[in-house]
């Protein structure tokens, strides 16, 4: 026979159960430790043990001070034509703002810090060499008070006094209506997407845990001249963000 599975699974795959039948809604609060052993019959030790599977699956997020809660994980759809919604918003709104806006979510993005730096394989990327000073803008996005991404982007010093992006503090309407604003607006990118698993801290921070893959993109936009204007990377909870490229040009099939 069988050995039967260790009681904290038993209890994981009944909360589990409600949490994906909607029984336990995202936003919802796990029943108390002290609720879910006497309900059990298990120890405290037990229960946590459970509610640690749930989180490293990235079903549940354990928050200090308040709680344990479900996970939401409605992923927001992030179109590769964010950055012309975010300008077309009246500089309300950044790109993942007006990305989120559009699906009714509460979409924000937060400044963690700005500061002048060296970073000579970042420099390169730029066009610059190794020892010109940048500025980094380290941002986290949140919806709903969960964060969903973390993001860095470097600019040129030159560039990023002329935007105001060597300020502290949030850009209104995003980076792309500030370059505009000061006659250096982006007229191309590249734009590279890939997957990993997370780091622990990734994990917790993001809520995925660590069964869960993050997603990467890095992103270089330039001016009309070729020149470019800043380097973005992006770590994204996997099952949060939908990255959709529609209507790109295909080569047209050659008539014989």
């Amino acid at each position: 026979m069988p050995k039967p599975q260790p009681k904290y699974r038993d209890i994981a795959d009944e909360l589990r159960a409600q949490i994906e039948s909607g029984e336990l809604p995202p936003g919802k609060k796990l029943p108390f430790t002290d609720d879910l052993v006497e309900r059990f019959g298990v120890s405290k030790q037990t229960v946590r043990a459970a509610v640690d599977v749930l989180a490293q699956e990235g079903l549940v997020v354990v928050r200090r001070r308040y709680g344990t809660v479900v996970r939401d994980r409605r992923p927001v759809r992030i179109p590769l034509s964010r950055y012309q919604g975010s300008l077309d918003s009246d500089g309300q709104l950044g790109p993942f703002e007006a990305a989120c806006e559009a699906q009714g979510l509460r979409g924000v993005m937060k400044t963690v810090s700005v500061e002048q730096v060296r970073a000579p394989d970042v420099a390169a990327l730029l066009g610059l060499e190794s020892e010109d000073a940048l500025v980094c803008r380290r941002r986290e996005a949140h919806i709903e008070e969960q964060v969903v991404q973390f993001q860095q982007a470097w600019y040129p010093l030159d560039v990023a006094q002329a935007a105001g992006l060597d300020q502290p503090g949030k850009v209104t309407g995003g980076v792309y209506g500030a370059l505009a604003a000061a006659g250096m607006a982006p007229a191309e990118a590249d734009e590279r997407v890939g997957a990993r698993m997370p780091t622990k801290e990734e994990g917790a921070q993001l809520g995925t845990g660590l069964a869960l893959p993050v997603l990467t993109v890095e992103r270089i936009s330039r001016d009309n001249a070729g020149r470019p204007l800043e380097l973005l990377r992006v770590v994204a909870a996997g099952d949060r963000m939908d990255l959709v490229y529609e209507a790109l040009p295909l080569p047209g099939r050659h008539q014989a």
